[in-house]
């Protein structure tokens, strides 16, 4: 009974399997796109009225933008017309903080991104197992045993390349969105850097500012 569960429901568990890893995929996709959505929303209300202020041609991606928009307020920290506007807006920006809420989604990405690679595993996993319980059945002679095995092989080498295709098809995936997941973590850090760069200048020059009227 456990070899044929073996033979018969193991390539179909790492198909299912393989269909919740690309649906998995597919929620990484709409996360990211509402995260970085999001991020350049706020970013296009925080540089709304500044001297500086770039816009992308709209085919070109919202990342893209995200870093348009943060090289804008580094270029108006040189601007003494839009530093006041800067001073007073970079403290809502850093108290909504949207760009520090990364943990869940890179932790997601990370575990869709490393299961990849137990599909291989499981599919020879699938094939020795089912092969094994075969090599164990009772006999009366090796001929037997041996045509147990001979009969059970084309089924059990089945789950292998389920496990191989499945890798394949996930690693092609992955690759697609990769791009996507890579640069809204880097646009996050970029905001990051950013705040702490302008907080750090606006910080320097109320100093300086205070010391020449003292």
């Amino acid at each position: 009974m456990l070899l044929d569960f073996a033979t018969a429901w193991f390539t179909p568990m790492i198909l299912i399997l393989g269909a919740l890893h690309l649906v998995a995929f597919w929620v990484l996709r709409i996360w990211a796109g509402r995260d970085i959505r999001s991020l350049a929303q706020l970013l296009e209300r925080f540089t709304d009225g500044f001297h500086h202020r770039s816009r992308l041609d709209w085919r070109g991606h919202l990342t893209d933008q995200v870093d348009a928009f943060v090289t804008d307020v580094r270029e108006s920290l040189d601007n003494p017309n839009d530093r006041e506007q800067l001073s007073q807006r970079i403290s809502i920006l850093d108290e909504q903080r949207p760009y520090l809420a990364s943990f869940r989604f890179e932790t997601c990405w990370n575990v869709a991104r490393s299961g990849i690679e137990i599909y291989p595993l499981l599919g020879v996993l699938g094939t020795i197992f089912a092969l094994w319980l075969a090599m164990r059945e009772p006999a009366s002679d090796s001929s037997a045993t041996v045509g147990a095995i001979v009969e059970r092989f084309g089924v059990a080498i089945d789950s292998t390349f389920a496990g191989l295709a499945m890798a394949i098809l996930l690693m092609v995936v992955h690759s697609y969105y990769e791009t996507l997941f890579t640069r809204l973590t880097e646009n996050r850090r970029t905001v990051r850097d950013m705040v702490l760069q302008v907080k750090r200048e606006l910080v320097t020059s109320s100093l300086s500012a205070e010391e020449s009227k003292s």
